[in-house]
């Protein structure tokens, strides 16, 4: 059996991509970062379906801690699957912010790197000695990178999320000597609990985001979590350093 990592998975993209990942017959450690019970509930639903799931806290923002991160997932790794080694990477922990440029906090923008630049940068640093070679690595973008369509209020995430595009394609170079391919995918307006519930709490902008959408609805988790579980999967074995929308067509 094949093991995932999967950060952020207790709601939205990353719960989703855990449970599609688990329904090709992997194992998922899965982390959660203020959302425990959230956590709980993913490794489950994973169970319920006859899959193996262990929840863990991981603050990404903390890199301090990656180290003792690692050690936990290395007794994990022994002691549910009787392996020292796992095969793929899902960086997907985050969260979103939105202000304009003249309202930006450097303490805002400072955690938005931590948490969306360094935390991807310096976990799959941490965590690279324990994956297989010829595993593979997606990390979670966005389409607010895009050239066109910009939305004020999104300079300083998207800036992270741009960042994370190029560490894609340098990572996809590096880590090619050992057979592992790194890509990432970028959603457009999905329904998950990013921006503090922002689809609950303003239900409707749904209208004018499923407007601008080609396929005339906004994203579900299930639509994104769908895509990650593939390019980690062998059918992908050709596709790497590529950064794949999984919006519907938004802005098409």
């Amino acid at each position: 059996m094949k093991v995932a990592i999967v950060t952020g998975a207790s709601s939205g993209i990353g719960r989703s991509a855990a449970i599609e990942i688990a329904k090709r017959g992997n194992g998922v450690v899965l982390t959660y970062g203020n959302n425990r019970q959230g956590g709980l509930e993913t490794a489950a639903a994973i169970e319920r379906q006859g899959g193996t799931a262990v929840a863990l806290p991981l603050d990404v923002g903390e890199s301090a801690s990656f180290a003792d991160f690692r050690d936990t997932v290395t007794d994990v790794l022994r002691d549910t699957w009787h392996r020292d080694t796992f095969d793929y990477l899902v960086n997907n922990a985050g969260f979103s912010h939105t202000s304009l440029i003249e309202d930006t906090t450097e303490e805002t923008f400072d955690r938005l790197v931590r948490v969306l630049l360094k935390g991807p940068y310096f976990l799959t640093q941490k965590l690279l000695p324990l994956m297989t070679d010829g595993g593979a690595v997606v990390n979670t973008s966005s389409n607010s990178t895009a050239s066109a369509g910009l939305e004020p209020g999104y300079s300083a995430y998207a800036s992270m999320k741009g960042g994370l595009d190029v560490l894609t394609r340098y990572m996809a170079k590096e880590f090619s000597t050992r057979g592992i391919r790194v890509n990432a995918v970028a959603p457009g307006a999905t329904r998950t609990r990013i921006g503090d519930d922002a689809f609950t709490r303003f239900p409707e902008v749904v209208p004018a985001l499923a407007a601008r959408t080609a396929l005339g609805r906004v994203g579900e988790p299930e639509d994104i979590g769908a895509v990650i579980a593939t390019l980690l999967s062998d059918e992908s074995r050709w596709v790497t350093a590529q950064n794949i929308e999984v919006s519907g067509g938004y802005n098409l």
